[in-house]
């Protein structure tokens, strides 16, 4: 009977584990989101150097929990948003908003898909 308690104690403790990382997770990527939306925004309204400003913070931010990121999440995941955030920032120098606006709009996504991939859903246990 004490195994059983233990069993249910470790998967408690892992379940608990889970629900923390997936809140955290939507937290951070709405965070991001938002700051590259505003960035895009500000790219449409020719204030280049703002929209770089918010970008570099969203990317630092990204940079900040890198290690966890790469621990909890798949690797082709976290390297794609990175790859992401440099051809942004470059397509930002070189200011083309309508390249710059599809990328920008390809990370978003790609960052609010990984919220979405560790979300307790039917569809993502089975």
């Amino acid at each position: 009977m004490k195994r059983f308690w233990i069993a249910l104690l470790l998967l408690g403790a892992i379940f608990t584990g889970t629900l923390f990382h997936i809140r955290s997770l939507h937290g951070f990527t709405d965070t991001l989101s938002a700051l590259l939306e505003q960035a895009d925004e500000l790219a449409a309204a020719e204030q280049w150097d703002q929209a770089r400003d918010l970008t570099v913070q969203a990317k630092d931010t990204w940079g900040d929990r890198d290690v966890y990121l790469h621990v909890l999440l798949r690797h082709a995941d976290t390297d794609s948003i990175y790859a992401g955030f440099r051809e942004t920032l470059a397509l930002l120098d070189s200011q083309e908003y309508g390249e710059y606006a599809a990328a920008n709009a390809r990370l978003v996504t790609q960052i609010q898909l990984l919220y979405e991939a560790e979300q307790l859903t039917l569809k993502n246990i089975f």
